[in-house]
C-alpha cells in the first residue's frame, strides 16, 4: 500500500460503507542581528494577564491580591476585564466557584464591545463555574449566552466549541433532542470541527436515529481519520445497524492507530462479543 493510500484506507475501515448512502466523499525567527522590537500595548497587557494567570494556577491567594491591585490601577476596560479573569481563575483554584461565577459574568461585562470574542470565553468561564457547582440550569443560560457571544463575533471555531459545551449540559438535563439542535449549531459555526461531527453521531446513535449517525461519523472519520473515538463509535453503530463485518474493520482500526488506548481495550472488548457464539 502507498503512503497516500494508507490514510485513506484507515478512514474506510472506520466507517464502513453507509448502507443508503453509497461510498464516502471522499514566521521564521527574528535575524540575530535585527534590533528588538517594541512591544505594543496590547502585548504588554497579555503578558500581564499570562503572568497573573500563572500566578492564579500556583499560588492562588497570591494572585487574588495581585489582581486586586491590578483593579486599582486598570487603565481601561480590557484591563479591568482581564485582572478580574485572574481574580477568577484564582477563586476557582480555591474552591470559590460561587464567588468565580460572579466575577467572570463581572469580566465579560467589562469586555471592550470590539472583543465579543473574549466576552464570550468569559461568559463560558461563568458557565464552567456554574458546572463546577452543580448549577446545570445556570450553566446552561451562560453557556448559550457565551455561544450567541461567540457567534456574534464571527469566531465560528469558538462558537462550535461552547455549543458542544451547551449540548453536554442539555444532555445531563435529560434533554436530546435540544442537545441535537445545539450540536446541529456547532456542525453550522464550523463544519470542520471533528468533535461536534463525532458527539453528533454519538447522540443520534443513542436516540436510535442510526442513518444520520452513520453520516455524522463519516463525517467525523473525514475530518480526523486516526482519531479512536471515532474508530469505536463507527464500530457500535456499525454494530447496530447489523454490518457486523463493517463494525469488526472499524474496531480493529482502532488498535491499529492506537493500540495502547482506552479506546482499543474496549474495542477488542466489542470484537470479542462479535465473535461467534459455539
Amino acid at each position: 500500500m502507498t503512503l497516500l493510500a494508507a490514510p485513506l484506507a484507515i478512514l474506510l475501515m472506520q466507517v464502513g460503507p453507509n448502507p443508503t448512502g453509497g461510498g464516502m466523499p471522499g514566521i521564521p525567527d527574528e535575524l540575530a542581528d535585527r534590533p528588538p522590537r517594541e512591544e505594543t500595548v496590547d502585548e504588554v497587557k497579555r503578558a500581564r494577564l499570562g503572568s497573573c494567570l500563572r500566578q492564579a494556577s500556583s499560588t492562588p491567594n497570591e494572585a487574588l491580591d495581585y489582581a486586586q491591585r491590578w483593579r486599582e490601577t486598570a487603565a481601561d476596560e480590557l484591563e479591568m476585564a482581564q485582572s478580574a479573569h485572574c481574580l477568577g481563575l484564582a477563586l476557582v483554584r480555591l474552591g470559590r466557584t460561587a464567588e468565580a461565577r460572579e466575577i467572570f459574568e463581572l469580566a465579560s461585562a467589562e469586555a471592550p464591545a470590539d472583543n465579543l470574542a473574549y466576552a464570550a470565553r468569559l461568559t463560558a468561564m461563568a458557565g464552567n463555574a456554574a458546572l463546577a457547582g452543580e448549577d446545570l440550569e445556570g450553566a446552561l443560560v451562560l453557556l448559550d449566552r457565551a455561544g450567541g457571544q461567540a457567534q456574534a463575533a464571527g469566531d465560528g471555531p469558538l462558537a462550535a466549541d461552547l455549543r458542544v459545551d451547551l449540548a453536554r449540559v442539555l444532555v445531563r438535563l435529560d434533554r436530546p433532542d435540544d442537545a441535537a439542535s445545539a450540536l446541529a449549531e456547532a456542525r453550522e459555526a464550523d463544519g470542520d470541527d471533528p468533535q461536534s461531527w463525532l458527539l453528533s453521531a454519538t447522540l443520534s446513535r443513542r436516540m436510535a436515529r442510526l442513518g444520520e449517525a452513520q453520516q455524522q461519523i463519516e463525517r467525523a472519520a473525514l475530518l480526523a481519520p486516526r482519531d479512536p473515538m471515532v474508530g469505536l463509535e463507527a464500530g457500535v453503530i456499525a454494530a447496530l445497524s447489523g454490518r457486523e463485518a463493517d463494525a469488526r474493520a472499524s474496531f480493529q482500526s482502532v488498535l491499529e492507530v492506537a493500540p495502547d488506548s482506552p479506546q482499543a481495550e474496549q474495542a477488542r472488548s466489542y470484537l470479542e462479543q462479535l465473535e461467534p457464539q459455539e
